[in-house]
């Protein structure tokens, strides 16, 4: 090999390229690591440029702080988008790199509808379960409560929407909207109410069973105040309780 002239100029030319090449990447590395490129800024702005109602300041501080690492050539926004999406309040983060030193973050806030479940959780009007601090939820407006099985959260809420305007003739209104493991339906409504729709038989079981309350709701609010329970889980009629009253049994409930 040693008195082949071809390979011996082919291996220094080899040598000579990834001494360059190392050279390259020191230098860059070097360049990126200048202190002029170290994040000097994280500008916050909303998606849809309106105020935040719940995001601040100080929740983003203390929800990033010492979580974002690198430079503006080494930070991985990836990373820094989990991070802000870690943050009480925001549903959706977007980042980007803005020249020499800044990054841009666009965020959307939850809003919350209601709660979920038992242990203090927020269901947004988008149909997303989240975290956040209840009272600050509870400032906007009073909260309907939600339950139902995991997976089921965008179904319950849909069905809300509808319940209200199926109640809306009788001028009642849901606050508690309840789906069961056996997919049973469950409704309490603002005058105190517990109304049990069942199990949907077809795809306008549910619609059928409150326009039927609502045809009568007159004539039975007017005659049995303080109703506590209403079944509707009968073929031809119904059921309630309230002071004196017990609900009979019925082999056609389903």
């Amino acid at each position: 090999m040693w008195h082949d002239v071809k390979a011996l100029n082919a291996s220094a030319s080899g040598l000579v390229a990834l001494s360059v090449l190392a050279c390259a990447v020191a230098g860059v590395w070097w360049v990126a690591n200048r202190p002029v490129f170290d994040l000097r800024a994280i500008r916050v702005e909303t998606m849809d440029k309106s105020d935040f109602k719940h995001v601040n300041h100080l929740t983003l501080r203390n929800g990033t702080q010492g979580r974002l690492l690198g430079n503006f050539f080494t930070a991985d926004l990836e990373q820094v988008r989990k991070v802000f999406e870690s943050v009480p309040w925001v549903r959706r983060a977007s980042v980007r790199r803005e020249w020499p030193n800044q990054l841009i973050v666009s965020l959307e806030e939850h809003e919350a509808l209601g709660t979920w479940g038992e242990d203090g959780r927020l269901l947004s009007v988008k149909g997303d379960v989240f975290t956040a601090n209840l009272a600050e939820a509870e400032e906007d407006h009073e909260l309907p409560e939600f339950s139902g099985p995991d997976g089921s959260e965008k179904e319950v809420l849909a069905r809300y929407g509808e319940l209200k305007n199926w109640f809306a003739p009788a001028s009642l209104v849901p606050k508690s909207v309840a789906l069961s493991g056996r997919y049973a339906w469950t409704v309490k409504l603002d005058n105190g109410a517990s109304v049990a729709l069942g199990r949907e038989a077809t795809h306008d079981t549910l619609h059928q069973r409150v326009q039927r309350l609502v045809g009568i709701w007159p004539q039975i609010s007017s005659r049995v105040p303080n109703i506590e329970t209403i079944d509707m889980r009968y073929q031809n009629g119904l059921a309630l309780s309230a002071a004196g009253l017990k609900i009979p049994s019925d082999t056609k409930k389903r």
